[in-house]
């Protein structure tokens, strides 16, 4: 991993975490000033909103104007987002900041992915450097919320006051304003000149072709799988009798089982194939959700949830490698727009099928479920393995 691929991980960390920092913070003040569940819902939600309605026009954007100005922009919107509660604590700023830093994390997110994806040289780069920046999720889902709790417990000691809040809100400001401290200095790629056909290209026309819609399919069905892991364990782990800190222990062992193979993926990238990583994991995880509401203990449980975070943790960078592939370089940024459209209205989505279903079914049918259809997509990416990618331009 070069210096330059390191400054941009460091950059989408800070711009993430303060999204993530801020995700932790904004819900707990706004319990404390007597909000109710559904209010706290609502302000949650709108973190993954804007980026269903914005993720397509940010990879337009970066697909017009590459790295830096999407990225200063997105900076821009964070830091204002987080000063907003920093000045006024109230809960309408808190819905705004939660609209400005997750519009911001993901049209960040797109300029970054693109940028990287365009200066590998082959497959076997693809594969490596999607591996590496896939481990700043990973980081700043710790380092923002771990953060902004310290300084709230410990910022501000006065009972009913709101200094350790804007402490914390403060800190998320300068982490995304540390995003262009790493970013600014960036090299830009050269740009793609499209074909003019005479014709405005749409990016729903990239849902014509079967390939990147079979790879959408796949994307969907496994992110499924982890928000149906993270919304079902802590009901599970109830029902088991189990206090919190061991339902938090089992959660917090997936999401290092999903770092730890992001880290060594790079270290193997050559003897990798995209589809067949995709097939085994797709069928791995099928089977752990046969068995995972089986499991009578903790410990079982925890080794369960450790494999789980093993086999859906190295499929994002396998997916990113297909779409580059797949995708035209100058609508690169379309399509990662069309992918976090995807998976963040899911996100909005999902929670609410799963609580339906699993009213209907129980938990362990709601694995079952979601088993079975990850099992059935295991097809799509054996049939996969035939696709002839074309060699990358440069």
């Amino acid at each position: 991993m070069n210096f330059s691929l390191m400054r941009l991980i460091a950059g989408q960390i800070c711009i993430h975490a303060s999204m993530t920092g801020m995700r932790m913070a904004a819900p707990l003040l706004a319990l404390r000033e007597g909000y109710s569940a559904a209010a706290v819902g609502i302000l949650l939600a709108l973190f993954a909103l804007t980026q269903v309605f914005l993720a397509l026009p940010a990879g337009r954007y970066a697909d017009r104007h590459g790295l830096r100005r999407p990225v200063k922009y997105a900076v821009m919107a964070a830091a204002a987002g987080c000063a907003v509660p920093l000045i006024f604590p109230v809960y309408p700023a808190l819905c705004l900041a939660a609209l400005c830093t997750g519009a911001a994390t993901g049209t960040a997110t797109i300029a970054l992915q693109r940028h990287v994806g365009r200066a590998a040289h082959d497959g076997t780069q693809l594969r490596q450097v999607f591996s590496w920046l896939a481990i700043g999720p990973a980081v700043s889902n710790f380092i923002g919320p771990f953060f902004a709790g310290m300084l709230i417990d410990h910022a501000g000691s006065q009972e009913g006051s709101t200094v350790g809040y804007r402490a914390a809100f403060g800190m998320m400001m300068a982490m995304a304003l540390l995003t262009w401290l790493w970013v600014r200095s960036a090299k830009e790629m050269p740009p793609v000149i499209a074909a003019d056909d005479g014709k405005r290209q749409k990016a729903w026309d990239l849902l014509r072709e079967p390939d990147f819609r079979r790879l959408l399919i796949l994307n969907w069905l496994l992110s499924s799988c982890w928000d149906v892991h993270t919304f079902v364990v802590p009901l599970l782990g109830h029902e088991r009798g189990l206090q919190a800190s061991v339902i938090g222990t089992i959660l917090g062992m997936f999401a290092l089982a999903a770092a730890l193979i992001r880290v060594l993926m790079p270290l193997i990238a050559e003897r990798l194939r995209e589809a067949t990583v995709l097939c085994v994991a797709m069928a791995i995880t099928a089977l752990l959700f046969a068995v995972y509401p089986l499991m009578p203990t903790a410990f079982l449980l925890g080794t369960c949830s450790v494999l789980l975070g093993l086999a859906l943790g190295s499929v994002q960078p396998m997916i990113m490698s297909m779409l580059h592939q797949l995708t035209p370089p100058a609508r690169h940024g379309e399509a990662l727009g069309l992918r976090l459209m995807a998976i963040n209205g899911s996100s909005v989505l999902m929670p609410v099928i799963f609580g339906y279903a699993g009213a209907l079914v129980g938990v362990a049918g709601l694995f079952w479920m979601v088993g079975a259809a990850v099992g059935s997509g295991s097809r799509i990416a054996w049939k996969m393995r035939g696709v002839k990618f074309p060699a990358l331009p440069h």
